[in-house]
């Protein structure tokens, strides 16, 4: 036969990329031994499935349809009986993150007493206090 060309296959698949998407997928196929629909005639795979598609052999949405579901990644999972073990202290951090959306403004640590001596000074105060004003 012939040798097959894009051009005999583009009135079936609208797109050339395309195309050659389909006509891989299904040579991958034939490489993994699907049957095929026509004479090999000594070609190579690609050039069988070119042919195939051609000819109107094969199901073009078919392999359409086999090339996206080849390329997807599902994980499954159960929600529902799963659960989450909690590392050490985070039960911990849960509680006192909780307690300290309930003491509001008053902090974390309201009960504690802070000494002036612990808090940083602000940058006024390392450069010699607030800035005098000119007159």
């Amino acid at each position: 036969m012939a040798r097959v060309t894009v051009e005999d296959c583009i009135d079936k698949v609208d797109n050339r990329f395309e195309l050659v998407m389909v006509a891989a997928q299904r040579a991958r196929k034939i490489g993994s031994g699907a049957a095929l629909t026509i004479e090999r005639e000594n070609d190579k795979n690609t050039v069988v499935a070119l042919r195939e598609i051609a000819e109107e052999t094969v199901e073009v949405e078919t392999l359409k349809e086999e090339l996206v579901r080849s390329h997807q990644r599902m994980i499954a999972y159960e929600e529902e009986d799963e659960s989450i073990d909690l590392m050490d202290g985070e039960e911990e951090w849960g509680t006192i993150a909780s307690n300290h959306g309930k003491a509001g403004a008053s902090g974390m640590y309201a009960e504690e007493e802070v000494d002036q001596e612990d808090v940083e000074p602000s940058l006024e105060d390392m450069a010699g206090g607030a800035p005098a004003e000119e007159e």
